[in-house]
């Protein structure tokens, strides 16, 4: 029981460490930089939805970008037609559009099979994400090529929010509430389930659990944080596109996750400021603004292929990231073992 509460600790750290360097880069930056962290920030929330699809529930989802730039043309419309820029509308509206789209989208590729590959969700997710693209590039009521622009700033009660350190600290605490929403959620019996799943399904599928209804379920959630995340995205940058709801962002958000760390959740967050910020630090070089996209591809394929547990790894020496690692860290009465409990414990040992 004593290595379970060094790794608790230490990832307490990370995540305290973490919190701290990005307030204090946020705080400290002004004007543009700061406008750049806080779209980081709301990156990193589509980061966390593909993390907890793909890195907590074997989930290959290529297609969160679909419920991200879905819910930013949803506010949008709302915000040209009706003049909606209320911060809790607009919010509620892009989780909301985010769930709705996901369900639809569980339903067709998840639970209308009795067991379904991998190749089957990933595929189908892009090929949603990649119509969809198509449709906003040629859908002249929403813009077409040319997306849609936003010229109201999000208002809370009287005070308008535009693009500064009202916005930052906004986002951030929507990131914290979301990060440990989401830890709570995978710490939960819930989570020992979709770590069940994601070890061996087969195994947990003899106990009687039905996998598809808990994939749904944490797919569903990840569309309403992908959602919540475009919503807010679209007012920060005042416009919305057809690149936001394709598979080129879909892409990114894979990578974010697999850069920094899958199955961690604080990995991703990790993975957009690096990949990001690396991105920036190499476009101002003038010896290699042509060519820093084939550096930063060969950056991240390089730690993609030789350290598979990303940045988080590094950081704790190593050790596997995933569900698994977490699997110990849950405060479980082992009194009294539950149906869930043992299916767990089988399907680590497999």
């Amino acid at each position: 029981m004593v290595e379970p509460r060094l790794r608790i600790s230490r990832l307490l750290i990370i995540e305290v460490t973490a919190l701290v360097a990005l307030l204090l880069l946020g705080s400290l930056s002004g004007g543009y930089e700061q406008t750049i962290v806080t779209k980081l920030v709301l990156l990193s929330l589509l980061a966390i939805s593909f993390d907890l699809c793909w890195g907590y529930s074997g989930i290959m989802a290529f297609g969160q970008a679909l419920f991200f730039g879905s819910a930013g043309y949803v506010v949008a419309l709302l915000n040209l037609h009706w003049a909606v820029h209320d911060f809790f509308l607009v919010a509620f509206a892009g989780a909301l559009t985010g769930a709705v789209g996901s369900a639809l989208v569980a339903w067709f590729l998840l639970l209308t099979r009795r067991k379904v590959e991998i190749i089957f969700v990933s595929l189908g997710t892009l090929s949603t994400s990649y119509i969809a693209e198509r449709l906003a590039g040629g859908w002249q009521a929403i813009g077409a090529a040319n997306g849609l622009s936003i010229s109201d700033p999000l208002t809370v009660g009287s005070y308008e929010m535009y693009s500064g350190p009202a916005f930052f600290y906004t986002a951030v605490v929507l990131l914290l509430a979301i990060y440990c929403l989401a830890r709570w959620l995978v710490r939960s019996q819930f989570g020992l389930v979709l770590s069940g799943i994601r070890q061996n399904e087969a195994r947990l599928a003899f106990f009687g659990y039905r996998i598809q209804v808990f994939k749904a379920i944490v797919f569903i959630f990840a569309g309403a944080i992908a959602g919540l995340a475009g919503a807010l995205f679209s007012f920060h940058e005042s416009y919305i596109g057809p690149n936001n709801i394709g598979f080129l962002q879909s892409t990114y958000a894979g990578l974010y996750a697999l850069f920094g760390g899958p199955g961690t959740l604080l990995g991703p967050v990790l993975g957009v400021f690096a990949i990001e910020g690396l991105g920036f630090a190499l476009s101002d070089i003038d010896v290699i603004r042509g060519i820093w996209p084939a550096i930063m591809g060969i950056l991240m394929l390089v730690v993609v292929v030789y350290r598979p547990s990303g940045l988080m790894g590094l950081m704790l020496n190593g050790r596997k990231s995933g569900p698994s690692r977490f699997s110990g860290e849950l405060s479980i009465d082992q009194t009294k073992p539950s149906k869930l409990q043992e299916a767990a414990d089988v399907s680590a040992r497999g």
